[in-house]
């Protein structure tokens, strides 16, 4: 069963990658701009403090216009250590390196922020379902973070990647909200 699932999840990446690929510069960039206004009208956004965020990749949805826009918040990068965990960083923007998967991440001696003191996470994914369900890129950094992380987290994608349904196991975490450009899907309450 699990191998089926790997198969099909594997299948699933190869049409959502071709899927992003094909939306084009200016329907992403278009996108970006209405998916960052989303997140900015938002209240859980205005009312957080500290917000957990990404650095793009391959053509994931791109919010680093909301870190220009609201420098009062403290916003935390993602680093990837060799365990397959993730440690928190304050953004600097000028203290950013390139990891092997081909995104930026803080360089390892930027300052860290405890994953308690994160309100909200944004969280990147290749494709959603309006159920929450997630489908990343196969390492499960996020599923491990948000096993036991008790704020309040969303998923961000474009539009033409949210499918009716995302394939997932019991270790897959389901998103409590999914942003897209068209807006805002608060999701069925997460499933313990």
């Amino acid at each position: 069963m699990k191998t089926e699932l790997n198969v099909l999840k594997k299948q699933l990446r190869q049409e959502c990658k071709q899927i992003r690929a094909s939306l084009g510069d200016e329907a992403r960039l278009q996108a970006n701009t209405a998916v960052c206004h989303t997140i900015e009208g938002w209240k859980l956004f205005k009312d957080s403090d500290t917000v957990l965020t990404y650095m793009p990749m391959r053509g994931e949805v791109d919010l680093s216009s909301l870190l220009e826009h609201h420098p009062s918040k403290q916003w935390a990068i993602p680093r990837i250590l060799p365990e397959g965990q993730m440690v928190f960083h304050a953004y600097d923007p000028t203290r950013l390196v390139r990891h092997p998967y081909g995104m930026l991440e803080p360089a390892s001696d930027c300052p860290t922020v405890a994953p308690d003191a994160i309100q909200l996470a944004l969280v990147p994914g290749l494709a959603y379902d309006s159920q929450g369900w997630r489908l990343g890129y196969g390492g499960g950094f996020y599923d491990r973070f948000l096993s036991s992380f008790s704020s309040a987290f969303a998923g961000v994608t474009y539009q033409a990647l949210l499918l009716n349904h995302i394939p997932h196991a019991g270790h897959d975490i389901p998103m409590q909200f999914v942003i897209t450009e068209t807006g805002m899907i608060e999701c069925l309450p997460r499933r313990d």
